[in-house]
C-alpha cells in the first residue's frame, strides 16, 4: 500500500529526501477529487497567467492548501521519469445576496431566492508548473453540489496526476481559482538527484552517472569520483549565487576514478559541485556539501569587502550571499568604537554585489560603513579615505526634529550624544556654545538633511590649537626648571648626556637606514611558512620594512598574487628597496620548470602563491641583466644544498642561512650599515628567532604537518 500522499509531502518538505515512492502505469494525466465532489480534467497543456483580483456577489471556490507528493510514472519496470502530484484543497467563501423583499413583490422573491440556493457551485482550477526546462499548465473544473455549499466551510480537494519533472530540479507551482477571487497558491520544492537508490533502480539515466563522495581530513578536502576506468565525466565547481545561481570556478573533463584535493581556504558556503557523464542530454547532479562549514563561513568573511562606488554609493562585494545589516557610523579621530547613525542609514540588510546610495549632502572621512551579522561586527570601512584624506578632528552635531518645529542638538561623542548647553564635563559641554555660532556662522559642514533631523560636522582644530598652546607653555617653563637644575648638577650628567647621546645617534641612523625589502617565497608546507614569517617578524625588528604575502592575504585574495606583486616590487624598487628571493625545494621546482618550458609552467597555482605568480617578471630581469643591486637570494643550509640554486639567479649574492646571517643582514641594508659589533648582535637576535621555527621544519617526515593542499590535478580554476 503507498505511503498516503499528505503524510508524504510533511515528510519531504522543501527538499524531500527520497523514500519509497508509489509507481503509477501510463502516460495519461489524470485528476480525481475527494468524495461527493466532481471534476473533469481538460486536455492539452494550457498557456495561462493570474488575472486581477475580483469580487462576486455570491459564494465562490477559492484554494485554501497546496501539497505536493513525489511518484514514479512507469513505462516499464525500470523505465520510469520523476512525477510531481499536487493536491489542492477548497473552501466557500462568500454568501448568497439576500434581495430586498418589499411586502408588494415578497411571494415573488421568496421563490427567486430558492433557486440560487438549490444550485451547485462551479469553478475552474488552474494549476501552474515552473522548473529550470519546464513550464506547464492545466485546467481542472470542479462542481460542488449545493448540499455542501457552506460559506467558510472547506468543501474537500481535487488531486492531479502528474507534472513530469528533471532530477534535481527546483520547481515552483501555482493555483488558483478562475475568475482569481484571491492571491494564487505558490509553494517551491527541490527535487531529489540521482543519489536515491531507488532512483538509481528506476530511473535509466541514473545508471551511468558517476558518483561523488566529499571527506575531509585535517586542512584538506578530498572529492571522490567512483566511476569506471574508462569513462568520460565531467566536473564543475561553480558558486551558487541568488544574482547568477552557476558562476563558474573551475571545470575540467576527466576519465576514470579521480581524487581532487581543495585546501580549507577555498571553501564558501555557496560552493556547489556538478558532476555527469559525458553524453549526450545526460542528468547533472548537483550537491552544495559546505552550506554549514564553519570553516566555509569564516572565509566568506574573510573574502568579502567594502568598496567605495563614486559620488556617494557602496557596495559589499562577496563570492556568496550574506544575511547582514549594515549601517553608517562615525569615527572620531582619537579612537574607540564607530558610532552607529541610524538616521540617515538604518540598519538594512545586504545583498551583496549590489550598489547601495547613501542618502547623503556630503561625503566626510570620518563617515564608514558597518556591516554586522547576528548582531557581530564583521566589517567596517571608512570608504573615503581614500578621496578624501584621513580622518578628522570633527565634532558630529545630531539636529533632532520634532513636532510644531521642536529642534534640538546634541554632540555624538564616545559617552553618548551630549547636549551642546548642558553642564557635563566633556569636550562638547564645554565649547557647547563656541560650537552653536560655528553652526549659525555657516562653519560646519552639512552631511544630510531630511524630515526627522539634520547631520553637521563642525572643525575643532581652532579649539586644538589653542589647547596645545598652554600646553606648550607648560613645556617650556617645565624645560626652564630642567635647565636650571642641570647648571646645578652638570658634573652628575654629564656620563648620563653621553649615553644619551650615543642611544639617540643610534636611533638616529636606525631610522635613516630604514629600507624596504620584499620577500618572496614558495609555501612549500605549513612549516616552511612558519619559518618565513618568524625570519619576517625578526627582519622588522632591526628595523626593515618587510613586505611579505603571509601579511597581505586579504590583498591577495581581492587583487590575485600577480597585482600584488607587481604592486608591492614596483614601491619597494622607487624606495630603493630590495627584492629577497628565498630559495626552497618547491621555489628550485618552480624556476626549473619556467627555465625549461614557460608555457607548461604558466598554470594557475595557489591563489595565495606569489612567488609562483612573480616569476614571468623575476627571470626576464635576471635574463636582461637587470637583476644586481635590486634582489638578492638565500636559503636554509639546513633544507638545501648550495648548487641546487640554478646557476642564472647566481648573478646576484646568495648567501645561506643563518651561518650567513651577517653578510645577509648588510646586503638588506645597504650602505652605512651599523658597525661590525652592532651588525653582529643583530645576526645573533635573528638566529636565535629562528631557531624554534627551523627545528620544527627538521622533524622526521612523519610529525611533519600537510603540505601544499591544492594539487595539480585540480586543474585550471576558470
Amino acid at each position: 500500500m503507498p505511503v498516503p500522499w499528505f503524510l508524504l509531502s510533511l515528510a519531504l518538505g522543501r527538499s524531500p529526501v527520497v523514500l519509497s515512492l508509489e509507481r503509477i502505469v501510463g502516460p495519461q494525466d489524470t485528476a480525481r477529487c475527494s468524495p461527493g465532489l466532481s471534476c473533469h480534467l481538460w486536455d492539452g497543456d494550457l498557456f495561462c497567467l493570474p488575472g486581477s483580483i475580483v469580487s462576486a456577489p455570491g459564494p465562490v471556490l477559492v484554494p485554501t492548501r497546496l501539497q505536493t507528493e513525489l511518484v514514479l510514472r512507469c513505462h516499464q519496470e525500470t523505465d520510469c521519469d520523476l512525477c510531481v502530484r499536487v493536491a489542492v484543497h477548497l473552501a466557500v467563501r462568500g454568501h448568497w445576496e439576500e434581495p430586498k423583499d418589499e411586502e408588494g413583490l415578497g411571494r415573488v422573491a421568496d421563490s427567486e431566492r430558492e433557486g440560487p440556493r438549490n444550485a451547485s457551485l462551479q469553478a475552474q482550477v488552474l494549476l501552474s508548473f515552473h522548473s529550470y526546462t519546464t513550464a506547464r499548465c492545466v485546467l481542472l473544473e470542479v462542481e460542488v453540489p449545493a448540499a455542501l455549499v457552506q460559506p467558510g466551510q472547506s468543501v474537500g480537494s481535487v488531486v492531479f496526476d502528474c507534472f513530469e519533472a528533471a532530477l534535481g530540479a527546483e520547481v515552483q507551482i501555482w493555483s488558483y481559482t478562475q475568475p482569481t477571487y484571491q492571491k494564487e497558491l505558490n509553494f517551491t520544492q527541490q527535487l531529489p538527484d540521482c543519489r536515491g537508490h531507488e532512483l538509481q533502480d528506476s530511473i535509466q539515466s541514473c545508471w551511468a552517472l558517476p558518483w561523488l563522495n566529499v571527506s575531509a581530513e585535517g586542512d584538506a578536502v578530498h572529492l571522490v569520483l567512483d566511476v569506471s576506468e574508462e569513462q568520460h565525466f565531467g566536473l564543475s565547481l561553480y558558486w551558487n549565487q541568488a544574482e547568477n545561481p552557476t558562476k563558474p570556478w573551475w571545470h575540467r573533463n576527466l576519465t576514470g576514478p579521480q581524487t581532487i584535493t581543495l585546501n580549507h581556504t577555498d571553501l564558501v558556503p555557496c560552493l556547489c559541485i556538478q558532476v555527469w557523464p559525458l553524453e549526450p542530454d545526460s542528468v547533472r547532479t548537483s550537491i552544495c556539501p559546505f552550506r554549514k562549514d564553519p570553516r566555509a563561513h569564516r572565509n566568506l568573511w574573510r573574502a568579502a569587502r567594502l568598496q567605495l562606488l563614486p559620488p556617494r554609493g557602496w557596495r559589499l562585494d562577496a563570492p556568496c550571499s550574506l544575511l547582514a545589516e549594515a549601517t553608517l557610523c562615525w569615527q572620531a579621530l582619537g579612537g574607540g568604537p564607530c558610532q552607529p547613525l541610524v538616521p540617515p542609514l538604518s540598519r538594512e540588510n545586504v545583498t551583496v554585489n549590489k550598489a547601495v546610495e547613501f542618502p547623503l549632502l556630503k561625503g566626510h572621512p570620518n563617515l564608514c560603513v558597518q556591516v554586522s551579522s547576528w548582531e557581530k561586527l564583521q566589517l567596517q570601512e571608512c570608504l573615503w579615505s581614500d578621496s578624501l584624506g584621513p580622518l578628522k578632528d570633527d565634532m558630529l552635531l545630531v539636529e533632532t526634529r520634532g513636532p510644531q518645529n521642536n529642534r534640538s542638538l546634541c554632540a555624538l561623542e564616545p559617552s553618548g550624544c551630549t547636549p551642546l548647553l548642558s553642564r557635563a564635563s566633556t569636550r562638547a559641554a564645554r565649547l557647547g556654545e563656541h560650537l552653536l555660532q560655528d553652526l549659525q556662522s555657516g562653519q560646519c559642514l552639512q552631511l544630510w538633511d531630511g524630515d526627522l533631523g539634520a547631520l553637521w560636522a563642525c572643525p575643532m582644530n581652532k579649539y586644538t590649537h589653542q589647547r596645545w598652546a598652554l600646553v606648550w607653555l607648560a613645556c617650556l617653563l617645565l624645560a626652564a626648571v630642567l635647565f636650571l637644575l642641570l647648571l646645578l648638577k652638570k658634573d652628575h650628567v654629564k656620563g648620563w648626556l653621553r649615553l644619551l647621546k650615543e642611544d639617540f645617534h643610534a636611533g638616529g641612523e636606525s631610522a635613516a637606514r630604514s629600507r624596504a625589502a620584499l620577500l618572496l617565497y614558495s609555501a612549500d608546507d605549513e612549516g616552511f611558512e612558519r619559518l618565513v614569517g618568524a625570519l619576517a617578524s625578526a627582519l622588522c625588528q632591526l628595523p626593515l620594512r618587510v613586505a611579505v604575502d603571509l601579511w597581505s592575504r586579504r590583498e591577495l585574495s581581492a587583487h590575485g598574487p600577480l597585482a600584488w606583486f607587481h604592486a608591492q616590487r614596483r614601491q619597494t624598487l622607487q624606495e630603493g628597496g630590495v627584492v629577497v628571493l628565498l630559495f626552497s625545494p618547491g621555489a628550485v621546482a618552480l624556476c626549473h620548470e619556467w627555465l625549461q618550458d614557460r608555457a607548461s609552467a604558466s598554470g594557475v597555482h595557489s591563489p595565495h602563491d606569489a612567488f609562483a605568480a612573480s616569476l614571468s617578471c623575476v627571470l626576464p630581469d635576471f635574463l636582461q641583466g637587470r637583476a644586481p643591486g635590486r634582489y638578492i637570494g638565500a636559503y636554509f643550509d639546513s633544507l638545501l644544498r648550495p648548487d641546487a640554486v640554478p646557476t642564472l639567479f647566481r648573478a646576484v649574492p646568495v648567501l645561506a642561512l643563518p651561518s650567513q646571517l651577517p653578510d645577509f643582514l648588510r646586503a638588506l641594508q645597504g650602505p652605512g650599515v651599523p658597525r661590525p659589533g652592532r651588525l653582529a648582535d643583530k645576526a645573533e637576535q635573528v638566529s636565535r628567532a629562528l631557531q624554534p621555527a627551523l627545528d620544527c621544519c627538521l622533524r622526521p617526515p612523519g610529525t611533519t604537518e600537510t603540505g601544499r593542499k591544492m594539487g595539480p590535478e585540480a586543474g585550471d580554476r576558470t
